[in-house]
């Protein structure tokens, strides 16, 4: 595959910039999707194609910490259920972020990235 457009779709904003900005800054074409609410099964229709799409994927304790106010409404709940379980299934690559620094989430796509390229 010749200079793919590699797409980063997740829960954590920051998290997604950081990962482009890395991927960047190594030599690939890298844009983040910022729809946080488009994570649903008609994602990919409102995005330019990616030839790769990775998913920084994170478990719902680890959003709720995120989350300004204390309640999870069981609508978003199940929502945020919904989307994970889309995401595990029709991304590339799924990377679970929890526990895990920024370098070692970089270094878990590069790997990735690096196996497309020798195969």
């Amino acid at each position: 595959m010749r200079d793919p457009l590699i797409a980063v779709v997740g829960v954590c904003a920051s998290g997604k910039t950081t990962l482009v900005n890395a991927l960047r800054f190594h030599g690939y074409r890298a844009r983040q999707v910022s729809q946080e609410h488009s994570y649903v099964p008609d994602m990919w229709q409102r995005i330019t194609r990616p030839d790769i799409l990775i998913y920084l994927g994170a478990s719902l304790e680890a959003i709720r910490s995120r989350r300004s106010d204390s309640q999870w409404p069981e609508r978003l709940r199940s929502l945020q259920l919904e989307r994970l379980s889309f995401a595990r299934t029709h991304c590339d690559f799924y990377i679970w972020t929890d526990g895990l620094s920024p370098d070692e989430v970089l270094q878990d796509a590069l790997a990735f990235l690096d196996g497309l390229r020798a195969a």
